[in-house]
């Protein structure tokens, strides 16, 4: 019996586990298939994906607040995943209505389910665009048509670079970008690292070939180096429970199972 469902888009290869799909399933969302759950359960005997899916998302929401706060009303949101509770068009808009998104992801499932979800908001926008691609995702009609490009973005890349192999440049990519953003955006990103757990993430990473993104963890000083050009904002790269939380309880004990690092840069 096919697992294809009224929701999933014609023409995508259900067998073959999806990142997005995986981190909707950990995040406890429906949008996902028996390949996907498989993968995310080999995935959660080697590391703590469960709780670094949610801690990303609450660092997610949190560099959104701050962004906002800081006066950015517009939002270019790469490799955005299939929505769920808590995405930045909500967390903004709640704040201040008139903050405009746009979401970009290559996963049809992700863009399919965001375009129904923002139905009747005029402000928010989903993209099909592959991030490498800065000049297509930039030049969409529709980034064009939410998006002022002579006022400051937000930049949005959280949990996303890893997917991009150093062949691809993600640096370069980056600062392709910062360059095309006015003074006065920001860039927000987090990244898998293997300086906490190797082994153990070393493991993850062989269980992510077997999938349509594999990945690449990344050291601190190699996810440094993808604020070159913006002006680091304190706490500085951190991981990400530590990136301003909203107590200290927020902190676990040990905050480096987190497994990603999150850093926030302001563009002079």
């Amino acid at each position: 019996m096919s697992e294809r469902t009224g929701w999933s888009p014609d023409g995508i290869d259900i067998s073959l586990p999806s990142s997005a799909r995986i981190y909707d399933y950990l995040l406890g969302g429906g949008h996902n298939f028996a390949a996907d759950r498989a993968t995310a359960e080999e995935l959660v005997r080697v590391l703590p994906v469960r709780e670094m899916a949610r801690l990303n998302r609450s660092y997610l929401r949190r560099a959104v607040l701050a962004l906002v706060e800081a006066g950015i009303r517009q939002f270019l949101d790469l490799g955005s995943g299939i929505p769920t509770v808590g995405n930045v068009h909500e967390v903004a808009q709640e704040v201040e209505p008139s903050c405009r998104v746009v979401y970009v992801d290559v996963e049809p499932v992700a863009v399919t389910h965001a375009r129904a979800l923002l139905v009747g908001n005029p402000r928010a926008t989903a993209v099909q665009a592959d991030l490498r691609d800065p000049a297509a995702v930039l030049g969409h009609p529709e980034t064009r048509r939410l998006l002022d490009p002579d006022r400051p973005v937000g930049l949005l890349a959280v949990g996303v670079l890893q997917f991009i192999p150093d062949s691809d440049d993600p640096w370069g990519l980056l600062a392709r970008y910062r360059d095309a953003l006015p003074s006065g955006s920001y860039l927000a990103l987090s990244h898998f690292t293997p300086d906490r757990m190797p082994r153990a993430m070393a493991a993850g990473a062989d269980i992510f070939r077997q999938t349509a993104e594999p990945i690449t963890p990344r050291t601190r000083a190699q996810v440094l180096r993808m604020v070159d050009g913006f002006d680091v904002v304190p706490p500085g790269l951190v991981f990400t429970p530590q990136w301003r939380p909203e107590s200290p309880e927020d902190v676990p004990a040990d905050p480096g199972r987190a497994n990603l690092y999150a850093v926030v840069g302001r563009k002079p």
